[in-house]
């Protein structure tokens, strides 16, 4: 059997509409698994569902605030009802506030990002971890969706990057503490990947620049993350926890 194989096994992914979580979900699905896609956007849900399905692979959509614990536990209750106990939860739900500066930033700029990508993902944790008790599984499996912003620091994305730094620091902590309850906690930091919306800015005419800082001298692809995922969910990383792959083509260790 490939060891990547996710064969049986119940995914949920969070910002599942669109970017990284609709790739994710495509790629999972692929390798066998069921997966529950969850976002705001239900319609963007829904079509992607269909193209999975209509594949001949096994997917649901259900509609998802991340920020909101009712609607979080409900999108959990429901991906139990359809499928049984979830194997992994793949935390992708992210936003930013625009280009602010730490003085640019308002209050409710902060709370945005940091309920999103930081609070949200812990709530998500820890419903699940009740769940993988309640069910006694033999383990559970998250997989945090960071960024290099947590580890690079650059201008304009202030409350961006410190929520992704700070999940990166939450993944070692939910590692540790997790162990106990038979939970692994991992992370991927992407780079600079193509994107419909970072496309604008790669693309430009700053994009030149951008590409001399990257040692590899490229923009990543969706695809590039394929691995990565597929370790980080399947079995393959059993005696893997706390652990953050950076996938980036070097940028992070690139010359100042």
């Amino acid at each position: 059997m490939d060891q990547f194989s996710m064969a049986g096994k119940t995914v949920v992914i969070t910002g599942a509409s669109s970017g990284f979580g609709h790739h994710f979900a495509g790629v999972l699905a692929a390798a066998g698994a069921n997966v529950v896609l969850g976002a705001r956007r239900i319609d963007k849900v829904a079509a992607r569902v269909a193209e999975i399905n209509d594949r001949g692979d096994v997917a649901l959509g259900l509609e998802l605030d991340v920020r909101d614990a009712e609607s979080t536990a409900q999108f959990l209750d429901a991906a139990e009802t359809a499928f049984g106990p979830i194997d992994v939860l793949v935390n992708n739900a992210g936003v930013e506030a625009g280009a602010k500066t730490y003085l640019d930033t308002e209050e409710e700029d902060w709370d945005y990002v940091l309920d999103t990508n930081l609070k949200a993902a812990w709530r998500l944790c820890k419903l699940y971890t009740e769940r993988v008790q309640i069910n006694q599984q033999a383990g559970g499996n998250i997989v945090n969706i960071a960024s290099i912003t947590a580890y690079r620091t650059i201008k304009g994305q202030f409350s961006y990057a410190v929520s992704k730094a700070a999940l990166v620091k939450m993944t070692e902590v939910i590692a540790l503490e997790g162990a106990k309850y038979r939970v692994r906690a991992n992370a991927i930091a992407p780079g600079y990947i193509l994107t419909d919306v970072s496309r604008l800015l790669l693309e430009s005419e700053r994009s030149e620049s951008f590409v001399k800082g990257i040692p590899m001298r490229r923009y990543g692809e969706f695809k590039d993350l394929d691995g990565p995922l597929l370790l980080l969910c399947s079995d393959a990383s059993s005696y893997m926890t706390g652990s953050t792959i950076v996938v980036d083509g070097g940028h992070i260790c690139s010359e100042l």
